[in-house]
């Protein structure tokens, strides 16, 4: 037993700690820059200009001109962002349950472009692709929506706003505390993550994880190397998990080819729970937020799979598989 906790405390925690440190190291140096860069186009008033060109694209989708904004403010910030929009906004256009849950919809499958796009780069996935991805995927689950609330008679009542936007202190300094604030969230949950996961494989919980996945990962055509990459993703989202997504990636555990259907699964479908819930404080209805994005999600990835079976290594190489850099797969294998 005494042997026991001075390994505990001369091998495992230190190495817990190096390893929670570095995972946090490398979301920080992804999101600062992104952050500033967002940031800076907001103090510029670029943001309402960049929205003009979606103003067509919510016709396709049913929704008025003005909700462009708040789809521009989330793909660029976050859905908190596009929340803030989204009550100011709402008052002025009488919207549907049906109109709201098809932009909760398009916000769920893309957000947060910035950060999210240049952690999945990371982890292996082509900038463009996973832009594309997001941004068709949620194009196209909003016109499917539309077209089945409009037809059917669905979810036409009006919505009713249970939240109104208090006062936004929108200084500089305010901004600063706020992101210093989500860093320490940040590391307190990898942190957490991490033990757990320690933990888990302690007493071999992930076993029985893959083996409860198996089943549905098969069906989508995700090999079982790929399924705790999938939990961490699913549950807490790209950016909370984004550094451990990248260590799994470019540890070489996982074959691009199932580290890029994972991944693709992820960023339709990652935050579930808690991303779920936000969107409703909209008045959204489950069967877009919830439901058709799980079932749209897993259909795309499971036919995706399979196209990918049909396609040579040089081509998933050349236009889906970023190249991860040597210099950080041997600083990561290092520790």
């Amino acid at each position: 037993m005494h042997q026991q906790a001075n390994h505990f405390f001369s091998s495992t925690l230190p190495n817990l700690a190096r390893e929670i440190y570095d995972v946090c190291m490398l979301l920080f140096k992804l999101m600062i820059p992104v952050l500033i860069a967002v940031k800076i186009l907001e103090e510029l008033g670029a943001i309402p200009y960049i929205s003009l060109a979606l103003e067509p694209v919510m016709q396709l989708v049913g929704l008025p001109d003005s909700m462009g904004l708040v789809w521009t403010t989330t793909l660029l910030t976050n859905i908190y962002g596009g929340m803030l929009i989204f009550f100011q906004l709402a008052p002025q256009e009488n919207l549907t349950v049906a109109q709201v849950t098809v932009l909760s919809s398009m916000l769920l499958l893309a957000h947060s472009l910035p950060i999210e796009l240049r952690i999945v780069q990371k982890a292996g996935v082509r900038i463009l692709v996973a832009l594309l991805i997001r941004i068709l995927s949620a194009l196209v689950l909003g016109v499917m929506l539309h077209w089945s609330y409009q037809y059917g008679g669905w979810l036409q009542q009006p919505v009713e706003l249970i939240w109104q936007t208090p006062p936004i202190d929108d200084s500089l300094i305010s901004w600063g505390i706020s992101q210093l604030k989500s860093f320490a969230m940040i590391i307190l949950i990898i942190t957490a993550l991490m033990s757990l996961l320690r933990f888990l494989r302690w007493i071999h919980i992930e076993r029985l994880m893959i083996w409860l996945l198996q089943p549905l990962l098969k069906l989508l055509g995700i090999s079982t190397q790929a399924t705790s990459l999938t939990i961490i993703g699913v549950t807490l989202g790209l950016s909370f998990g984004g550094g451990l997504l990248i260590r799994e990636a470019q540890g070489g555990h996982i074959s691009p080819k199932d580290c890029f259907s994972a991944l693709c699964l992820l960023s339709l479908c990652h935050s579930v729970i808690e991303d779920t819930l936000l969107v409703m404080t909209l008045g959204a209805d489950l069967s877009g937020i919830l439901w058709a994005r799980l079932a749209f999600s897993f259909l795309f990835v499971a036919i995706m799979t399979r196209w990918l079976n049909h396609t040579s290594d040089a081509f998933q190489q050349r236009w889906l598989h970023n190249s991860i850099s040597t210099d950080n797969k041997e600083s990561l294998n290092a520790n």
